[in-house]
């Protein structure tokens, strides 16, 4: 199972005739919590730039109140790229959280399982290998369902492997890792043997960028991911059991292979999508549901927190990626300085626990 030094509360059942449910009040303040900051940096990520808009002004053009320019300036130019950031955080979050409560690990994301190396690798391949002669094709539809069908693709290759009458966390990771190698080797070769423009058109894209985001890349993720998360959703309430084993889940009806299929397909998807629209993003599927587990005290990562964390943490860095710094850097650098020590202080916490 996944560790957490906070011990979570004993929460009260609820039965509303033959609907029952836990009432968490911690964990609704925290969704309500997370929910508003999200909104505010999303707002936060459409007021700045070259020309500052106030945060009132913003919200006045979203509820479609705004002036002409601010219409102008919001709708057509900055909220596709806020918009894709809000996709891409929420589907690397729930799916992150999703490998991990499968895995029973908190080192199980779609980065370290390789899904999102697969969904690189065959998008580069698609863009070295096209040229000149399909650059239209290689730089829209082509790249993102290559990056989809990629991420898919690894992500049942590391199931299948790892499969041996059952999922085991750690043969998953290790599996995971050394798909993840590969994928980064293919991904080296077909940039040292592709030609210079080509390169540097993949080079910017697997850095993992917000840049450049259209209406038409966002109604697709947007599209893509509601699906996949109607899914989730509708799995979530026979997902739960199999947080306390596989013998109590089928102690009480579920049929936990199917179940958990359905679910790491989903996850794998997600990241698919999120990958197709922004570039392998690193860290945000790893960070976004440790931070939940610890800000819900709960035993596994919850998914509707880890969607907010993760879609806070992604806005928040592609702000601090266009703002903070002396020149605007793509997102992925911001979420790999953030995402690296916390994937060391997870390896050190791992074995000073083993240590004890």
């Amino acid at each position: 199972m996944i560790e957490t030094d906070a011990k979570p509360p004993i929460a009260p059942g609820v039965r509303l005739g033959y609907v029952s449910f836990v009432w968490r009040p911690w964990l609704l303040f925290v969704t309500l919590v997370l929910a508003a900051a999200t909104f505010l940096v999303f707002c936060l990520s459409v007021a700045v730039g070259d020309f500052s808009v106030g945060l009132p002004r913003v919200i006045a053009t979203i509820v479609g109140r705004g002036e002409r320019v601010d219409q102008f300036v919001i709708m057509d130019l900055r909220m596709p790229r806020a918009l894709a950031g809000l996709i891409v955080g929420i589907a690397l979050g729930v799916s992150g959280a999703i490998t991990q409560s499968i895995a029973r690990n908190p080192l199980a994301s779609p980065d370290i399982l390789g899904v999102t190396g697969g969904a690189g690798a065959v998008a580069v391949f698609l863009v070295t290998v096209s040229g000149g002669t399909a650059t239209a094709i290689a730089s829209t539809v082509g790249v993102s369902a290559a990056a989809l069908a990629g991420g898919l693709g690894t992500g049942l290759l590391v199931y299948l492997l790892a499969w041996r009458r059952g999922i085991d966390g750690f043969r998953l990771i290790l599996i995971g890792v050394s798909v993840s190698a590969a994928m980064e080797a293919i991904t080296s070769w077909l940039l040292v043997t592709a030609d210079i423009r080509d390169v540097a058109r993949a080079q910017a894209w697997l850095v993992g960028s917000l840049d450049g985001r259209s209406w038409d890349e966002v109604r697709v993720a947007f599209w893509c991911s509601l699906v996949l998360l109607a899914v989730v959703v509708g799995a979530a309430f026979q997902f739960g059991p199999l947080r306390v084993g596989d013998e109590v889940a089928a102690g009480l009806g579920v049929r936990y292979s199917v179940v958990r299929a359905v679910m790491l397909l989903c996850a794998v998807l997600l990241a698919g999508v999120a990958v197709s629209a922004a570039g392998p993003v690193p860290f945000v599927a790893l960070v976004a549901p440790q931070v939940a587990l610890r800000l819900v005290r709960c035993p596994t990562p919850p998914l509707v927190v880890s969607g907010l964390v993760g879609a806070l943490l992604l806005i928040g860095s592609d702000v601090v990626a266009r703002t903070a710094l002396p020149v605007a850097l793509p997102v992925g650098v911001v979420t790999a300085a953030i995402g690296g020590p916390f994937l060391v202080y997870l390896l050190v916490r791992a074995n000073l626990r083993r240590a004890g």
